[in-house]
């Protein structure tokens, strides 16, 4: 059978794909449910991230949800910890823990806390929600892993804004000495955060210059192109030298028009009539798969 770049057969990865979106449809759509019923979330970075998470849930991690600490399971971190919407889709999907649980989301006595916590859900590698504590905590597993000649890999998903704190070039520099080919870093770059844009923040550019700087090889892609996500998440590490930092080119929002692009929607909870909208839009999303 006919190859593709990336060594799966074409029909093998097209059928990827199509699951990959079918998920990635269904965890937007239960994240707004989700923040709705809750009254709190981050539904901005939650719908940034989503396409993401859905290609490394069910597209490229090796993993299993009856065995969540096999020891060589695939591991992965959270460092943008506030957005638990898209990251808790994303593990009752893969079987974590029951989907009926997801109506639990932010209540009291919930597992499922506004960042999420490895001692109560299955699947969570590491508490985060302190920006810039995911991504050191991923190179130390990465280097576990290296010193260890284990087979599984490391992927961290950051926010562009948390690239703003120190710790994370820090981690960045150690893993680039170390020559981490089996860490992943995927950067969310909707260029928003709370408040304002990342550049207005706190110019962040040229950022693929400053990843090579540190050690890194570098890939820029559109972070909702779920086949040039798992193109370059897929593609093994070998014979790769050096870790591998991808700029995901998101939408803060992305599949609901009124969140689109827009930093007030870091946080906040949608009316009535908005979550109407909202699951008619990502309704239309979803007849397109």
């Amino acid at each position: 059978m006919q190859q593709d770049a990336i060594g799966v057969p074409t029909d093998e990865g097209a059928a990827r794909v199509v699951e990959i979106r079918r998920q990635a449809n269904w965890m937007r759509q239960r994240a707004i449910q989700m923040i709705f019923e809750a009254r709190q979330g981050h539904p901005g970075g939650d719908m940034s991230a989503t396409d993401i998470l859905a290609t490394l849930y069910f597209g490229v991690m090796r993993y299993d949800p009856a065995q969540p600490l096999d020891p060589q399971r695939d591991r992965f971190v959270m460092s943008k910890g506030h957005c638990t919407g898209a990251l808790y889709t994303a593990l009752a999907a893969a079987g974590f823990f029951p989907e009926a649980e997801l109506s639990t989301y932010l209540q009291p006595g919930s597992r499922l806390n506004g960042h999420p916590n490895r001692r109560y859900l299955p699947g969570v590698e590491t508490n985060t929600g302190p920006l810039g504590h995911g991504l050191p905590v991923a190179v130390g597993i990465a280097v576990a892993g290296q010193i260890d000649a284990a087979a599984f890999r490391t992927f961290a998903l950051t926010g562009d804004g948390e690239l703003q704190e120190g710790s994370m070039w820090e981690a960045a520099m150690f893993a680039g000495h170390r020559k981490l080919a089996n860490l992943t870093a995927i950067v969310d770059r909707n260029r928003l955060q709370q408040g304002a844009g990342t550049e207005e923040t706190n110019a962040l550019e040229p950022l693929a210059d400053k990843w090579r700087a540190f050690g890194w090889d570098v890939a820029e892609i559109d972070g909702h192109d779920h086949a040039a996500l798992l193109a370059v998440l897929d593609a093994p590490p070998v014979p790769r030298d050096k870790p591998l930092c991808i700029i995901a080119n998101t939408i803060k929002g992305f599949g609901i028009s009124f969140m689109r692009d827009q930093a007030s929607w870091h946080h906040g909870v949608p009316s009535e009539e908005q979550y109407a909208q909202a699951l008619e839009e990502l309704a239309l999303s979803e007849e397109e798969v």
